[in-house]
């Protein structure tokens, strides 16, 4: 049996538009989705912003009905038996809310383990294992208010294992941390799946998905549009390398000349402090610096680089690669 089950899943928003003349209109989030998460398996879902992700997390945790479609978890139907799946799933939805500032976070856990219903005498060395666990011993009596970014999203990784549930959410965990705390989240999620725990994670680091998940589904305009493992989904393009040409100033003006240059395939640009680095897909690898570099003319240049493909660059390829 699969830990997650989900058959031609969909959910439709309707919304009212207009100021004198209302009326309603009718918004796909998720359109007809079908996918499985193996028991211990921790699978990623991928997609800019907007393609479904956490409507899709919405639904599994039971806090939205499906317009259409069928999920399972752990066998029981999101739909006709939310109270089966409650106890037994956690999630985590990117950001800081959910915690009580003023509180320690000993005194966080010991009252979401009162709600959880947890056993008072399995709280009692419970919430010591999982402060342990996520890295805040020694830090459990500070108020939560004190805390770093990291530090309170880790504790919510804490609070919702206080039950401990088979089956995790983890919806953009690491979104808005520096790179030390989301290292440090990384290695927790990395530690639950070791643990045999059922893991779906949303995320928009392709980096972040490569290193942690089994399998990936790719979604984009609430259909999901690949399904497989990190290397499967890297083989996409395997028939291409990649420029990268770091600028100096604004490249954007200069867009469009790459593009139009032959065998270019996609053109992204990563900006990284006062710079840019153009990254130009195409088959003909090192064949075509010299074309980029003429249509960059006039931009003040760094290192130029060639290298194989990565996830991201299949992502960019299936969400919005095209010329």
């Amino acid at each position: 049996m699969s830990a997650v089950e989900v058959t031609h899943l969909r959910r439709v928003y309707k919304i009212t538009v207009g100021v004198v003349r209302r009326s309603a209109k009718e918004v796909v989030a998720v359109d007809d989705i079908s996918f499985d998460v193996h028991p211990g398996e921790l699978f990623g879902l991928l997609g800019p912003n907007g393609a479904g992700k956490t409507t899709t997390v919405k639904m599994l945790t039971t806090l939205l009905l499906p317009t259409a479609g069928s999920a399972r978890i752990l066998g029981y139907d999101v739909t006709h038996q939310p109270e089966r799946i409650r106890p037994r799933i956690g999630f985590i939805f990117g950001g800081e809310r959910g915690l009580y500032w003023r509180l320690s976070a000993t005194d966080n856990l010991r009252y979401f383990a009162s709600l959880y219903h947890v056993d008072p005498e399995v709280s009692r060395s419970r919430i010591p294992f999982l402060l342990e666990m996520v890295g805040l011993t020694g830090r459990e009596k500070e108020k939560v208010e004190g805390y770093s970014r990291g530090m309170k999203q880790r504790l919510h990784v804490a609070r919702t294992l206080l039950h401990d549930p088979e089956v995790l959410f983890l919806d953009e965990p690491t979104i808005g941390l520096d790179p030390v705390g989301a290292r440090e989240l990384r290695h927790v999620v990395q530690n639950l799946q070791l643990e045999g725990k059922t893991i779906l994670l949303t995320t928009h680091y392709m980096f972040e998905a490569d290193a942690l998940c089994q399998r990936i589904a790719v979604i984009n305009h609430g259909r999901i549009i690949a399904l497989d493992t990190p290397e499967g989904l890297k083989r996409l393009v395997s028939d291409l390398s990649v420029v990268e040409v770091e600028v100096f100033g604004s490249a954007e003006t200069v867009v469009d000349r790459v593009r139009a240059l032959p065998t270019v395939e996609a053109v992204n640009i990563e900006t990284l402090d006062q710079r840019q680095v153009l990254q130009v897909q195409s088959p003909q690898g090192s064949e075509i610096v010299p074309g980029i570099l003429n249509a960059l003319a006039g931009i003040r240049m760094g290192r130029v680089a060639v290298r194989e493909p990565t996830l991201e660059d299949a992502y960019v390829r299936l969400v919005g690669g095209d010329k």
